[in-house]
């Protein structure tokens, strides 16, 4: 199994990069690295940050 950063920030920075240069949306991300969307969005909601579907990145 491929691992994600466990701190936010690097989390934060992690999925945005990712989503950009890699994958097409999140669900795709989540499913390459077999963890829930809802899993991230709860840790990046702590920051202040969500999900926005149209940039393809958490803002």
């Amino acid at each position: 199994m491929n691992s994600i950063p466990n701190d936010p920030v690097m989390l934060l920075s992690f999925v945005n990069t990712r989503l950009r240069d890699e994958f097409d949306d999140l669900e795709d991300l989540c499913a390459y690295y077999e963890i829930s969307p809802k899993d991230i969005d709860k840790k990046l909601n702590e920051l202040g940050y969500v999900y926005n579907s149209e940039n393809k990145q958490y803002i």
